[in-house]
């Protein structure tokens, strides 16, 4: 997913008047890490030419009300910009991997590779016979002493407690517990950080998590790609394996691939069209 604010910022972008600039401009919905509309996570999509300033995207992106749209900018090298429908982001995962799939069968569909540059670095997507791979700037967990306000937030015995570049990471005793998780989101709010991301051993894959970021406006999000830059390296250093299978407990749920490389994490998953159409403005 998710996909949250600008690290450092923690500012939200205030929704400007609409600059109306008279273009069309095609946008497309998909739902990432599913193979079937009506799962995963939605993302939006917007491939165009030339500036959009950045109150437009944000607009467009509350418009939206996914969480988050995708603006690829065809002229800089795809650079791409994520909003969610209330801040700029700076990675997003499912939003990549969206991007990758309407890349690769709508704008180009020769290629076999796409690679974005966002506020992140370069992310690279690879088609794999019906799935698409991305490879996400490997995040490193550092271990959080107290463990008190996450046990307060979450309503649970929590485990273990990270922190990465931008979210928390939280380790608690197993999957039903996770699936039952009533967790209090004010709380989760006032922590310093993007979000708060809950985990279990898995029953039937490696690891499943939960991911809650309503300090963008998503209370919890479908299926976090981005979750999993951090995710990942936590898991393969406890189970001893760099391949893993992962599933997001949300009511959409999502399942996942990741494979721990030295700087990245490789995860692969699959994407559906839902809609396409014409933003006017």
């Amino acid at each position: 997913s998710t996909c949250f604010a600008r690290r450092g910022s923690g500012v939200r972008i205030s929704l400007a008047p609409p600059l109306f600039l008279d273009m069309n401009l095609d946008v497309y919905f998909v739902d990432s890490f599913t193979q079937k509309v009506f799962s995963g996570n939605a993302a939006g999509v917007v491939f165009h030419s030339g500036e959009l300033t950045a109150s437009t995207m944000q607009n467009i992106a509350f418009e939206n009300n996914l969480s988050e749209t995708a603006f690829v900018d065809t002229t800089k090298d795809n650079e791409i910009k994520f909003y969610s429908p209330l801040v700029e982001v700076d990675l997003c995962g499912h939003a990549t991997l969206a991007s990758a799939f309407i890349y690769f069968n709508f704008i180009n569909k020769e290629a076999d590779q796409i690679i974005f540059n966002s506020n992140r670095g370069q992310l690279a997507a690879t088609k794999k016979g019906d799935a698409i791979v991305m490879s996400l700037p490997k995040d490193n967990p550092e271990t959080e002493v107290s463990l008190d306000k996450f046990i307060d937030a979450i309503g649970c015995n929590v485990k273990e407690a990270y922190k990465g570049v931008d979210d928390y990471l939280v380790i608690i005793e197993n999957e039903d517990t996770l699936q039952n998780l009533s967790p209090n989101i004010s709380k989760i709010a006032a922590m310093p950080s993007r979000g708060v991301i809950v985990s279990a051993k898995g029953n039937e894959v490696d690891f499943v998590s939960r991911v809650f970021g309503p300090n963008v406006g998503v209370d919890e999000d479908p299926v976090t790609g981005s979750a999993h830059a951090l995710l990942a390296p936590y898991w393969a250093s406890i189970l001893g394996k760099k391949d893993l299978t992962a599933k997001q407990l949300s009511q959409r749920q999502g399942e996942l691939s990741c494979s721990v490389k030295d700087t990245t994490v490789e995860i692969t998953g699959h994407a559906v069209l839902y809609l396409r159409g014409t933003i006017k403005i």
